[in-house]
Protein backbone atom coordinates (compact mmCIF):
# COMPACT_ATOMS: atom_id res chain seq x y z
CA UNK A 1 0.00 0.00 0.00
CA UNK A 2 1.28 3.47 -0.87
CA UNK A 3 2.02 5.95 1.87
CA UNK A 4 -0.90 8.22 2.70
CA UNK A 5 -0.82 11.80 1.46
CA UNK A 6 0.89 13.86 4.17
CA UNK A 7 -1.09 17.04 4.79
CA UNK A 8 0.26 19.63 7.18
CA UNK A 9 -2.27 21.96 8.77
CA UNK A 10 -0.96 25.07 10.50
CA UNK A 11 -3.91 26.61 12.34
CA UNK A 12 -3.92 28.11 15.84
CA UNK A 13 -7.70 28.03 16.32
CA UNK A 14 -8.72 24.53 17.49
CA UNK A 15 -12.28 24.98 16.20
CA UNK A 16 -11.07 25.97 12.74
CA UNK A 17 -8.60 23.07 12.72
CA UNK A 18 -11.40 20.59 13.50
CA UNK A 19 -13.66 22.16 10.87
CA UNK A 20 -10.97 21.97 8.17
CA UNK A 21 -10.25 18.34 9.02
CA UNK A 22 -13.94 17.50 8.88
CA UNK A 23 -14.21 19.13 5.46
CA UNK A 24 -11.28 17.04 4.25
CA UNK A 25 -12.96 13.85 5.49
CA UNK A 26 -16.19 14.63 3.61
CA UNK A 27 -14.59 14.43 0.19
CA UNK A 28 -13.35 11.10 -1.16
CA UNK A 29 -9.64 11.43 -1.83
CA UNK A 30 -6.59 9.26 -1.65
CA UNK A 31 -5.68 8.07 1.84
CA UNK A 32 -4.27 10.95 3.82
CA UNK A 33 -2.76 11.91 7.13
CA UNK A 34 -3.21 15.34 8.72
CA UNK A 35 -0.63 16.66 11.15
CA UNK A 36 -1.65 19.84 12.93
CA UNK A 37 0.61 22.55 14.23
CA UNK A 38 -0.45 25.83 15.80
CA UNK A 39 2.65 28.02 15.46
CA UNK A 40 5.08 28.90 12.70
CA UNK A 41 8.11 28.03 14.83
CA UNK A 42 6.71 24.49 15.29
CA UNK A 43 6.30 24.15 11.54
CA UNK A 44 9.79 25.44 10.73
CA UNK A 45 11.31 22.97 13.22
CA UNK A 46 9.24 20.15 11.69
CA UNK A 47 10.40 21.07 8.19
CA UNK A 48 13.98 20.47 9.30
CA UNK A 49 13.06 16.77 9.64
CA UNK A 50 10.44 16.20 6.96
CA UNK A 51 8.25 17.91 4.39
CA UNK A 52 4.55 17.51 3.76
CA UNK A 53 3.03 16.60 0.42
CA UNK A 54 0.91 19.71 0.82
CA UNK A 55 0.62 22.35 3.54
CA UNK A 56 -2.57 24.16 4.56
CA UNK A 57 -1.37 27.41 6.14
CA UNK A 58 -3.23 30.03 8.14
CA UNK A 59 -1.59 33.45 7.81
CA UNK A 60 -2.68 34.65 11.25
CA UNK A 61 -0.60 32.73 13.78
CA UNK A 62 0.50 33.73 17.28
CA UNK A 63 4.13 34.04 16.18
CA UNK A 64 3.70 35.32 12.60
CA UNK A 65 1.18 37.37 10.63
CA UNK A 66 0.34 37.95 6.98
CA UNK A 67 2.42 37.08 3.95
CA UNK A 68 5.57 37.05 6.09
CA UNK A 69 4.27 33.70 7.39
CA UNK A 70 4.07 32.30 3.86
CA UNK A 71 7.47 33.71 2.86
CA UNK A 72 9.18 32.08 5.85
CA UNK A 73 7.67 28.71 4.97
CA UNK A 74 8.66 29.00 1.31
CA UNK A 75 12.14 30.09 2.37
CA UNK A 76 12.52 26.83 4.30
CA UNK A 77 10.75 24.50 1.84
CA UNK A 78 10.56 26.23 -1.56
CA UNK A 79 9.14 23.27 -3.50
CA UNK A 80 6.51 22.18 -0.97
CA UNK A 81 3.01 23.11 -2.18
CA UNK A 82 1.27 25.59 0.16
CA UNK A 83 -2.44 26.35 0.20
CA UNK A 84 -3.34 29.38 2.28
CA UNK A 85 -6.48 29.13 4.39
CA UNK A 86 -7.37 32.51 5.82
CA UNK A 87 -10.19 34.24 7.61
CA UNK A 88 -9.51 37.37 5.55
CA UNK A 89 -11.55 37.99 2.42
CA UNK A 90 -8.85 40.09 0.82
CA UNK A 91 -8.52 39.75 -2.94
CA UNK A 92 -5.32 41.77 -3.02
CA UNK A 93 -3.69 39.53 -0.41
CA UNK A 94 -4.93 36.41 -2.21
CA UNK A 95 -3.58 37.64 -5.55
CA UNK A 96 -0.24 38.54 -4.00
CA UNK A 97 0.03 35.16 -2.24
CA UNK A 98 -0.64 33.22 -5.44
CA UNK A 99 1.73 35.48 -7.38
CA UNK A 100 4.45 34.58 -4.85
CA UNK A 101 3.87 30.84 -5.25
CA UNK A 102 0.91 29.79 -3.09
CA UNK A 103 -1.05 27.05 -4.83
CA UNK A 104 -4.37 28.53 -3.72
CA UNK A 105 -5.98 30.94 -1.25
CA UNK A 106 -9.14 29.66 0.43
CA UNK A 107 -11.25 31.79 2.76
CA UNK A 108 -12.56 30.15 5.92
CA UNK A 109 -16.33 30.20 5.91
CA UNK A 110 -16.45 30.22 2.10
CA UNK A 111 -14.93 26.78 1.54
CA UNK A 112 -17.27 24.32 -0.17
CA UNK A 113 -16.78 20.58 0.27
CA UNK A 114 -18.39 19.68 -3.05
CA UNK A 115 -15.57 18.24 -5.20
CA UNK A 116 -16.62 20.20 -8.30
CA UNK A 117 -16.62 23.51 -6.42
CA UNK A 118 -13.97 26.04 -7.34
CA UNK A 119 -13.35 26.61 -3.62
CA UNK A 120 -13.13 22.99 -2.56
CA UNK A 121 -10.09 22.00 -0.50
CA UNK A 122 -9.92 18.63 -2.27
CA UNK A 123 -9.52 20.38 -5.64
CA UNK A 124 -6.76 22.57 -4.24
CA UNK A 125 -4.98 19.61 -2.67
CA UNK A 126 -5.18 17.54 -5.88
CA UNK A 127 -3.76 20.44 -7.88
CA UNK A 128 -0.98 21.00 -5.35
CA UNK A 129 -0.17 17.27 -5.35
CA UNK A 130 0.13 17.23 -9.15
CA UNK A 131 2.44 20.24 -9.04
CA UNK A 132 4.44 18.53 -6.29
CA UNK A 133 4.91 15.39 -8.38
CA UNK A 134 5.79 17.35 -11.52
CA UNK A 135 8.37 19.46 -9.68
CA UNK A 136 10.01 16.40 -8.15
CA UNK A 137 9.10 17.35 -4.56
CA UNK A 138 9.48 14.32 -2.33
CA UNK A 139 8.90 14.09 1.38
CA UNK A 140 10.27 11.56 3.81
CA UNK A 141 8.21 8.37 3.85
CA UNK A 142 5.75 7.91 6.67
CA UNK A 143 6.27 4.83 8.83
CA UNK A 144 2.53 4.42 9.29
CA UNK A 145 0.32 2.87 6.67
CA UNK A 146 -2.96 4.08 8.14
CA UNK A 147 -5.47 5.61 5.78
CA UNK A 148 -6.45 8.62 7.86
CA UNK A 149 -4.70 9.95 10.91
CA UNK A 150 -5.33 13.27 12.55
CA UNK A 151 -2.82 14.33 15.14
CA UNK A 152 -4.25 17.72 15.96
CA UNK A 153 -4.05 18.64 19.57
CA UNK A 154 -7.41 20.36 19.27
Amino acid sequence: MANPLAIGLVEDNPGDARLIQEMLRQVPTAPFRVDCLSRLDELLARLERELFDVLLLDLGLPDSQGLATFHRVVGRAPRMPVIIISGATDEELATEAVAHGAQDYLVKGQIDVKPCSTIAPARSIRRARIISIESGHRRNAWASSSTTCCSCRA
